[in-house]
């Protein structure tokens, strides 16, 4: 390789600056050899008070740094941020359009206009049990003049005298206690409004539409028959009422039996929407027994509405099967039995259904009272004389009802209360049934049969029972398809 030779001014150039530069390396190598090894951090934790330049020097840079962001950050964030308190409003006075031809003339808008502040204030009132309706208005600092204006001011008061627990009665009042409106329900399907000035009350009526939905169901009897009715989502009063059509027939004190079932159509009353009460059995089969009971609510020419089976014969017997509701039966009817006081053996020609003092008893069948005062061993005692050959005999009475010897009595009417007069161990009801003054087993004697319906309403009868007993038979079918 040939070497360069340069000019004798250049060398000299380059021989200068090697000299000047040759001096500042070999100081600044000595900084480095000498400061290879230091840390900021180490170098405070080992020796925090005998900091030397270079350390006063970063800590200064930090410190002002810290001090830069911690005033100029928030005057910048202060820069940017709109206030909307400082931005102005300007408000302007538009006029109203004129109102259209004839506009100021309409006075149902007007009413409403004036109406929309007017509403009653409500405060409700519901009857507690033992309550009477003074007792309300005096619950509601009202005086008894108010109530007797109200009594006053309808023809037919019945809904403010007859008031039972649950019903509500709503109240207007003023700030100085002046009754301004008073509201309450008069029946299911209207509500009641009176308006109170110091000259007069006046009256508001508002129709409520009823609705009746009807509804099905279906139970078996396992334990009872309001846990079968419970199980087959009817309520209690619904259960009863079906006991109450096939009572002339069941007796669901000792009739029933495991496996027993029923199928029932009814109705529910609702109103506004929300179900008010329950309804009637329109229909239903009960089978009792391996027997078959059918019952189809129907209203006949005289205005009765009654069950009748599917032939069109009425359900409803001329005596019921049982006149008490009672808990047990304590003794049936026997040509012989010890006397549980006497201690002889003698014929019981009768029922015993021990029910707690004080059960109503019901007549068994319509009548006339023949006798009604106290004979040997029976205490209080009752006789009815029936159409034909029938008599009825109630024993044991604790108390008699309103009737007298001579008057007539409707079946089911009651008669008397359960009681324990003359020879008894417990309080029952001893009930005897005779036929031509003989004695007969008050439970197993052939109870007599209504007439049928007669050929002109059969016809009726059979087009609307017809489609009732088509769906009974589709609910027992469901039920068994379900079962299997």
């Amino acid at each position: 390789m040939s070497e360069t030779n340069l000019p004798p001014d250049n060398e000299n150039r380059v021989t200068g600056g090697l000299s000047l530069r040759q001096p500042a390396r070999r100081q600044h190598l000595k900084f480095y050899l000498k400061n290879q090894t230091w840390t900021f951090l180490r170098n405070v934790a080992a020796a925090p008070v005998s900091w030397r330049r270079e350390h006063w020097i970063l800590g200064g840079a930090a410190v002002l740094m810290t001090v830069l962001v911690g005033v100029v950050m928030p005057t910048f964030a202060s820069a940017t941020r709109s206030d909307p308190a400082s931005s102005a409003l300007t408000t302007l006075h538009l006029p109203l359009p004129p109102l259209p031809a004839g506009a100021s003339a309409d006075a149902a808008i007007a009413s409403l206009a004036a109406d929309s502040g007017n509403e009653p204030n409500w405060t409700i009132a519901v009857v507690k049990p033992g309550q009477s309706l003074s007792d309300i208005f005096r619950d509601q600092g009202l005086a008894p003049s108010d109530l007797q204006r109200a009594l006053d001011a309808q023809s037919d008061a019945t809904a403010l005298r007859r008031i039972r627990p649950g019903n509500e009665f709503a109240f207007d009042i003023d700030a100085s206690g002046n009754l301004l409106a008073l509201r309450f329900d008069r029946g299911d399907a209207a509500r009641v409004t009176l308006h109170f000035t110091p000259e007069e009350v006046t009256e508001t009526v508002q129709d409520r539409a009823l609705e009746r939905r009807v509804e099905m169901a279906h139970g078996v009897i396992n334990s009872s028959l309001f846990e079968a009715g419970d199980q087959a989502g009817m309520s209690d009063l619904m259960t009863l009422r079906l006991a109450k059509a096939f009572g002339y027939d069941i007796d669901f004190a000792q009739d029933l039996r495991r496996g027993d079932s029923f199928s029932v159509i009814y109705d529910q009353v609702y109103r506004d929407g929300e179900r008010l009460r329950g309804g009637d059995i329109i229909a239903a089969t009960f089978i009792n027994q391996g027997k078959r009971f059918t019952a189809i609510r129907f209203t006949n020419a005289k205005g009765e509405t009654l069950f009748y089976t599917e032939d069109g014969r009425p359900l409803r017997k001329a005596f019921l099967r049982t006149p008490v509701e009672f808990t047990r039966i304590s003794s049936k009817f026997s040509v012989g039995r010890m006397h549980p006081i006497l201690g002889k053996m003698r014929a019981h020609r009768g029922v015993d259904y021990a029910a707690p003092r004080g059960t109503p008893i019901h007549a068994a069948g319509a009548g006339k009272v023949i006798f009604r005062g106290k004979q040997r061993g029976y205490g209080n005692v009752v006789i009815l004389q029936h159409p034909g050959k029938f008599t009825t005999l109630y024993g044991h009475m604790s108390r008699f009802a309103a009737e007298r010897v001579g008057q007539r009595v409707s079946q089911g009417q009651v008669i008397g209360y359960v009681g324990m007069t003359g020879l008894a161990t417990g309080p029952h009801l001893h009930y005897e049934f005779r036929v031509n003054g003989k004695h007969r087993d008050p439970l197993s004697v052939t109870l007599p049969k209504e007439e049928p319906l007669p050929a002109t309403e059969l016809a009726r009868f059979n087009k609307d029972s017809s489609v009732l007993i088509a769906r009974l038979k589709m609910v027992e079918s469901m039920h068994l398809a379900r079962k299997d």
